[in-house]
């Protein structure tokens, strides 16, 4: 098996000098970096898995994934999980224990209480789908002053100095769907937005990129009116309805977060000729249907299962080698699907 002190050799560098190209840290002359790993790839050199791990280890190192308590009933967050699973199992082999938490959207005291929790049971680093308030910005900022990095996921969070985001750009998620509204409704649309919270940055933002987009680009789409279904599928149905209700006029729909199989039955229900055009977010089996059914037209993805286990990965990296992430905002892919590329 090829070693550290090989490559040292053939390189004719010092083995520090080795240890930090392969790991990262600190730096090294950009023609030594290139040699050391040309000859680190030409040996087929592999990092002892077994003495990392026994390192990692003895640091103990404990990392809590917080998660919105609504996972449960909201299709979207299975990959989001799935792949924070299959990263937890990962790094399970050094020695690193990832934990599950939940907590609720609507109550930015409770996530407060339970990162100010984790921090006093000594946990290592957070990875966070946080509530966009400022109570929660400044526990995360005391978190990070303590030396407890944070990752966010799914969702971003503002004025709180954390390590990196992972997800959707939710502003150009918004435009692309404000792109797509044009196109199907050839530039003439009334437009009702079904949107999940407003103390979401996720869902504000997709609104923001909506509606500014249509201010430029599309004078001939007149946005109607707004609701929030709270990423509930019973709740969404209900406002969706009475949104249609009292605005007969609506004859599209944005749909920006969870909830879209509710909105679909209230806009079935409604048997509306010509039907209402639909663009929303995600493939989740009840959204697929739908567009199957021709109730959607469109959909916007954003890769969950990257969403789950990239924030994982990026606070192993910083804990037990101190590489911090090579951008601050690390966005998932935004994919248009229709009926014909599902």
């Amino acid at each position: 098996m090829a070693t550290i002190k090989e490559i040292a050799t053939l390189a004719g560098v010092s083995r520090g000098t080795v240890d930090r190209v392969l790991n990262n840290r600190g730096a090294v002359n950009p023609q030594t970096e290139r040699k050391v790993r040309q000859i680190a790839d030409a040996i087929n050199y592999k990092p002892n898995k077994a003495a990392k791990s026994l390192a990692v280890r003895k640091k103990n190192y404990k990392i809590a994934f917080i998660l919105p308590d609504y996972v449960s009933s909201n299709p979207f967050f299975n990959d989001v999980v799935a792949g924070a699973e299959r990263k937890a199992r990962d790094l399970g082999e050094y020695g690193v224990s990832v934990e599950f938490y939940y907590s609720r959207f609507a109550d930015p005291a409770a996530q407060v209480e339970l990162l100010d929790t984790l921090a006093h049971e000594g946990i290592s680093g957070v990875a966070i789908a946080p509530v966009n308030h400022p109570s929660v910005a400044k526990k995360i900022r005391q978190l990070i002053a303590a030396g407890i990095p944070v990752v966010t996921s799914n969702t971003d969070i503002e004025n709180s100095n954390r390590l990196a985001y992972v997800g959707s750009n939710y502003y150009e998620g918004g435009r692309t769907a404000a792109g797509v509204m044009g196109l199907i409704t050839a530039g003439r649309a009334n437009v009702g937005i079904v949107s999940g919270s407003g103390s979401i940055l996720g869902h504000t933002e997709r609104v923001r990129g909506f509606t500014e987009h249509m201010a430029a680009h599309e004078p001939g789409i007149r946005i109607v009116g707004l609701v929030e279904n709270n990423d509930d599928d019973i709740e969404s149905y209900t406002v969706t309805k009475d949104l249609l209700e009292a605005h007969p006029e609506i004859d599209a729909i944005y749909i920006t977060a969870a909830g879209v199989y509710g909105a679909g039955r209230a806009i079935q229900s409604l048997g509306r000729t010509p039907p209402i055009r639909v663009v929303c977010f995600d493939t989740v089996p009840t959204t697929v249907r739908l567009i199957k059914e021709g109730v959607i037209a469109a959909t916007i993805d954003q890769q969950p299962f990257v969403q789950g286990s990239k924030p994982l990965g990026l606070l192993y990296e910083y804990l037990t080698m101190g590489v911090l992430p090579k951008k601050e905002y690390l966005y998932t892919e935004l994919g248009i699907r229709i009926r014909e590329n599902l």
